[in-house]
């Protein structure tokens, strides 16, 4: 195998790197991405208090930083360097936010961009993702997205047969084109419900989002209940496997610069509603295979394609949103639930897999699935308490 282009190495940028399969590379990256994501941050908007406009601004503020660090670092490397929200992240927000003002929670966006950039310029991100087993966050993951793939099946009792066809649309697309499975289920739901009267789409209009600031608030509770399990959820859900992604790709872009500049992003960016820019990992893979370009050092333009897809999304932000608020609420919660089943088992399949460690990851998963709220602080904080206590009792015991 070749390796890839050094970062030292500067190549210069030739109009013939790009091509039609970069473009169209980097188009299926961000629409996989989006589709599979895009109703979980929606919620996530509403649990923090947003209304419609503030939840334009959202899309506004992931889209701009998404789209500039993906064409600034891929440009910058000559490697296909793909960022991305984090999708776990906005599922946590919507289980965790609930009794926080929108102030607060831009105060934990800022908290949460401050800890990843000084990871990146602290050169410490192996370090302190080492600190946290992996068992233990692959936990807390899984319990935080659980609520989640039930809603799948609580949406049955009220529409039944809308449910029930984006299922049967996203197992066939698992079996006939797994990369579009949550895709197919989407549409299959629209027309469902589209044929049933139940979309509202007279008050969609094409227009662009405007960014809202938003003053942040802080508060020692948001900010231990929130921003430490936000924190840990991307880093080790979403920057852990995009470094890996890369790494495995062949690709040797220095990590912490990477990181730097998507927590710098992200505390920019956390006014407006960017709550976390990170690495991109299965998505990004899209762009680093041989059906985005077949030489390999010409990558890049995949990324810097997506990055341009990713800018489109952050200007229309108003007109998507307005698109997702007609949709009925079971669409959405069963769009979302089936998004995450994947994810939901990669975390399980996490936890368990440690022998060792495995009744500390239950303990994690279970008390983080609970909801439970103590002090004002969420579950997936509790549950990462509960799970490092077990390992330590668990640990002497053995000894």
């Amino acid at each position: 195998m070749q390796p890839a282009t050094s970062p030292a190495v500067r190549v210069p940028i030739r109009p013939g790197d790009f091509s039609l399969s970069a473009f169209v590379a980097g188009f299926v990256c961000v629409l996989v991405g989006f589709t599979s994501s895009a109703v979980i941050v929606f919620q996530a908007a509403q649990a923090s208090g947003a209304g419609p406009a503030e939840t334009a601004s959202w899309i506004w503020a992931l889209g701009l930083g998404c789209g500039l660090t993906s064409i600034g670092l891929s440009l910058r490397y000559r490697q296909p360097v793909v960022t991305a929200w984090s999708t776990p992240g906005a599922a946590l927000l919507v289980a965790s936010t609930m009794g926080l003002s929108l102030p607060q929670a831009t105060g934990v966006f800022m908290a949460v961009g401050l800890l990843v950039l000084l990871c990146g310029v602290t050169r410490s991100f192996e370090r302190a993702m080492s600190r946290i087993p992996l068992p233990l966050a692959g936990a807390m993951l899984a319990g935080v997205l659980l609520r989640f793939g039930l809603e799948v099946f609580l949406a049955m009792q009220s529409q039944f047969l809308l449910v029930l066809a984006m299922a049967a649309f996203y197992l066939a697309g698992r079996r006939a084109w797994p990369r579009y499975a949550v895709l197919g289920a989407l549409l299959a739901g629209v027309a469902v419900a589209a044929t049933q009267g139940q979309l509202h789409l007279d008050q969609v209009q094409a227009r662009l989002a405007t960014p809202i600031f938003t003053a942040p608030e802080f508060s020692w509770e948001a900010l231990v209940g929130m921003a430490l399990p936000l924190f840990v959820v991307t880093m080790a859900s979403q920057n852990v496997p995009g470094v890996a992604t890369l790494r495995a790709s062949g690709y040797d872009a220095p990590i912490s610069p990477l990181i730097s500049w998507c927590g710098l992003a992200t505390l920019v960016l956390a006014p407006f509603g960017g709550f976390s820019v990170n690495l991109a990992a299965i998505t990004a893979a899209i762009c680093m295979g041989p059906e985005a370009h077949a030489d390999r050092n010409k990558r890049y333009t995949a990324a810097v394609a997506a990055g341009l897809f990713y800018l489109l999304i952050g200007l229309f932000g108003a007109t998507l949103v307005a698109l997702l608020a007609a949709f009925p609420r079971e669409l959405v919660a069963a769009i979302a639930g089936l998004a995450l089943i994947n994810t939901i088992g990669g975390g399980l399949a996490t936890a368990v897999q440690d022998e060792t460690q495995r009744e500390p990851a239950l303990l994690t998963f279970l008390v983080t699935a609970s909801g439970v709220t103590l002090m004002g602080i969420g579950s997936a904080f509790w549950g990462l308490v509960a799970g490092v206590l077990a390992m330590l009792v668990l640990r002497r015991a053995r000894r």
